[in-house]
């Protein structure tokens, strides 16, 4: 699938976010053994945190993934400028790829138009956080070269 990027237009920031957060609270939920409405108030304060100005929030990149074929959007990406100078990177907060578009490749092309897109910014590395249940998630990263740094782990008693 040949994939393209492209900021927020007008009136996407709104279902953008209630996406985002549907997404980040629902992994909160099934990744940590938080009580749903614990998850979504957590996503709440964190993505309202992170975006005090909306999709005008300094550093902060909301994008649409397209498939450039036809021009249909196929999921978000959200990253973040991190780091202080000799130590800066790109923080990947979130990529979701749309349920009908999963399983054709958007997913990993996606990544490479990331990948390209952050070397064009003059950024030499990308940081990401991915929960320990998604298999898949976490086999695609490997697949492109991310290596573990940490990795958390829990026992419930």
């Amino acid at each position: 699938m040949d994939i393209r990027l492209r900021a927020l237009g007008s009136g996407e920031y709104d279902p953008f976010v209630q996406a985002a957060r549907a997404e980040y609270a629902a992994d909160i939920a099934a990744n940590s053994g938080r009580a749903p409405e614990d998850a979504r108030a957590k996503a709440e304060a964190d993505i309202a945190a992170l975006l005090p100005e909306g999709a005008e929030t300094p550093g902060q990149h909301l994008e649409v993934i397209v498939d450039a074929e036809t021009d249909e959007p196929v999921g978000r990406l959200w990253f973040a400028e991190r780091g202080e100078e000799g130590e800066r990177h790109i923080y990947l907060y979130a990529i979701e790829i749309d349920e009908k578009h999963r399983g054709r490749g958007a997913g990993r092309a996606a990544m490479l138009a990331f990948e390209n897109d952050v070397r064009s910014r003059g950024y030499d590395s990308v940081v990401l956080n991915v929960f320990g249940g998604n298999a898949r998630a976490r086999g695609l990263y490997s697949s492109l070269g991310y290596t573990e740094t940490a990795v958390e782990m829990r026992k419930s008693l």
